[in-house]
């Protein structure tokens, strides 16, 4: 039987996501953090880090005990204690670029879902990992997000305040590749906003529109639901709205842009402007 409490996938969510930090933080340099182990399930190159925090992940995973489908970016879609309706969506490092240079905004991001959509996620878990590259004695954290369906968005256990309606100042980008930000150079002028950012991470980004801190963000490619099933409950849970116009499957196979905004109608004129 899947746990019957959201505190209980809560606390689950925090113990996993220690410890696939722990998992990283043993790499103490980008040429440790660097070492590439094939090609993940999700189609990108995996690092050593990646490996390392996933297998965190699903030690904690199999010491439940239940039934759950695992849907992770290197392993892929994993049967656990022979599967079940919840789904737990996971991406061991976002940001893998980030954490391997030691820069931050990279993060671990864990979803409970009780369906197989986006809307069907109850519990979204972000965890920053820290930035420093050097071995230190003192426990390395960044901080935690989290919100459950309903009870709202969290940011180190102090609830986000509702978003409200604005000017759009600042705009997150995802994907900061050269020739995919010049192709869309119309589009993110003629939207109006005042100033950009590309920060390297998905789940960070949706974060930080979730906190007010970005009024927006537009992914330029399609992104999977393993970079967005966590951190786009924090945006909605958070008074703001989300859109995947093109697939919103809690699969690997899923692949969609995201755009966020701090009030629905930003969104609309997101989506009418990118997508």
């Amino acid at each position: 039987m899947p746990l019957p409490e959201s505190t209980e996938w809560v606390e689950f969510c925090r113990r996993a996501a220690d410890a696939a930090r722990d998992a990283v933080h043993a790499y103490g340099s980008t040429a440790e953090r660097a070492v590439e182990t094939g090609r993940g399930e999700g189609g990108d190159t995996a690092y050593v880090i990646d490996r390392a925090a996933e297998d965190a992940v699903f030690g904690e995973i199999e010491g439940l005990g239940v039934p759950v489908l695992a849907v992770s970016e290197e392993r892929g879609e994993v049967a656990v204690g022979g599967g079940g309706d919840v789904r737990i969506v996971i991406d061991p490092v976002d940001g893998s670029l980030n954490a391997k240079r030691g820069l931050p905004f990279a993060c671990v991001s864990i979803a409970i879902a009780s369906g197989p959509r986006m809307g069907d996620v109850d519990v979204g878990w972000v965890a920053e990992l820290d930035p420093r590259l050097t071995s230190e004695d003192e426990p390395r954290r960044g901080r935690d997000w989290w919100a459950v369906k309903g009870e709202g968005a969290f940011r180190d256990g102090e609830r986000l305040p509702q978003l409200r309606s604005g000017d759009l100042e600042v705009l997150g980008l995802e994907t900061a590749r050269p020739e995919l930000v010049a192709a869309a150079s119309s589009a993110i002028e003629s939207v109006g906003a005042r100033r950009i950012r590309a920060l390297g991470s998905v789940a960070m980004t949706l974060c930080l529109v979730a906190a007010g801190q970005l009024d927006g963000m537009v992914s330029l490619r399609p992104i999977r639901s393993v970079d967005a099933a966590a951190a786009q409950l924090l945006v909605t849970e958070a008074g703001g709205a989300v859109s995947f116009p093109a697939d919103d499957q809690l699969s690997l196979e899923m692949r969609s842009r995201v755009l966020a905004a701090r009030d629905p109608a930003l969104l609309e004129r997101l989506q009418s402007t990118f997508v």
